[in-house]
């Protein structure tokens, strides 16, 4: 009897943690690994305030504040070793609208119906309304989706990064 309640045990944790990673694909569990092995600075298999302090200051975020760190350590049930920082993924990936709602919004301020929407103004619609986006934010958005030739940036490309974490690839 004790060897049943042995694997019952055992399934029953496996059970928990594997549905997290039954979300993603093995690749993108690879890349949320990476990313975890970057930000654990101190390689103790745990993210702490002095990870996030450190690698913030890696990326130029040199005067974090110290109640910013908290509040993002906050964020997650317990100590976030790679489970915890994978399943916090999940539950904000789980929480993103599809991609067709994201571009229905975005085809609002596209009234021809181009795909595209005109990098200024993008930009001030991002940073004088609701959620204001800071310059530094603005100047990611363009480091990761930077504009043609002409001042457009494709806005579907922008909703399948938001949906599905990754740049389209180039048909």
């Amino acid at each position: 009897m004790s060897p049943k309640k042995a694997k019952r045990r055992q399934q029953g944790g496996d059970g928990g943690s594997s549905n997290v990673f039954s979300m993603f694909e093995q690749s993108q569990i690879q890349e949320y690994k990476e990313a975890f092995t970057i930000i654990d600075q101190n390689r103790d298999g745990i993210i702490s305030k002095d990870d996030l302090r450190d690698v913030l200051a890696t990326m130029g975020q040199l005067n974090t504040k110290s109640e910013e760190l908290e509040a993002m350590i906050k964020e997650a049930p317990g100590p976030i070793n790679f489970t915890v920082f994978l399943t916090m993924f999940g539950e904000k990936l789980k929480g993103a609208d599809p991609e067709d709602v994201i571009v229905s919004a975005f085809k609002v301020l596209d009234p021809e119906g181009t795909g595209a929407i005109k990098k200024e103004f993008l930009e001030e619609l991002l940073t004088t309304q609701c959620d204001r986006f800071t310059p530094e934010e603005m100047k990611n958005l363009w480091a990761a989706f930077p504009p043609d030739v002409t001042g457009n940036v494709d806005y579907k490309n922008i909703c399948y990064v938001i949906t599905h974490g990754e740049e389209k690839e180039e048909e």
